[in-house]
């Protein structure tokens, strides 16, 4: 005789939701807190899962930037389910990335907005991208130049001039993202995007665009007239 949601667990009560409605029927606490599966008296596995949305203001993508300690913080949430939340966060990225559609050809910074903003708009570092394009502007590859910190990252562009050229890319497209959500290119942001400039044109390579990425928007150094 199979058990009723009743009689499951306080903290066990969404897994058999989910088994009986599908994941869409469960709330964002309730998803948490399957992850969570909190043994602790003091309280639910829901109720944690409810504590630690409402440290980010309910906000998933906040959620997804926060580190292993920033987990920890939270009573009742130790380093095994601090792992299994940012595991399980890590996945859903992956995911979204995964579903991207191929954008065959580069028209506008929008469509190269499209390719990156899964990869970089959450993450809670900079990291450094190359997009490489044929003579049609169609794509050949991509690659992460670099991974820094919150509020930088060093760009070897020999590393990206040598990369075009074994891909015999004719123009390439750098984007980088702004933890912070300001979309102002800072001075090295614009000294970086002078300096790839001017070893393409030495390569005959033209630099198209420069993106700076955040959680929502896009700024595109070659809409803002800057390249």
């Amino acid at each position: 005789m199979s058990l009723k949601i009743t009689d499951w667990a306080v903290e066990d009560r969404p897994r058999e939701k989910l088994l009986q409605n599908g994941t869409a029927s469960l709330s964002d606490a309730e998803l948490l807190a399957i992850l969570i599966s909190s043994g602790t008296k003091e309280k639910s596995a829901v109720d944690l899962g409810r504590e630690l949305l409402s440290m980010v203001n309910n906000n998933l993508n906040t959620l997804g930037k926060l580190a292993i300690s920033d987990l920890r913080k939270l009573r009742g949430i130790g380093t095994a389910r601090a792992v299994t939340i940012a595991a399980a966060l890590e996945l859903g990225r992956r995911r979204k990335l995964a579903e991207m559609p191929d954008v065959l050809q580069i028209r506008c910074s929008k469509d190269v907005a499209d390719i990156f903003q899964p990869l970089l708009a959450d993450l809670a570092y900079e990291e450094f991208w190359v997009l490489f394009l044929n003579r049609s502007n169609r794509v050949i590859n991509r690659m992460k130049l670099s991974q820094g910190g919150i509020s930088g990252t060093v760009t070897d562009v020999r590393l990206a001039m040598k990369k075009a050229i074994e891909y015999l890319a004719s123009g390439i497209i750098v984007c980088h993202n702004h933890p912070s959500g300001n979309l102002n290119p800072s001075e090295s942001d614009s000294k970086i995007t002078q300096k790839i400039k001017e070893a393409g044109n030495l390569l005959d390579i033209q630099l198209l665009d420069h993106l700076i990425i955040s959680e929502k928007e896009y700024y595109s150094f070659a809409d803002n007239g800057l390249l």
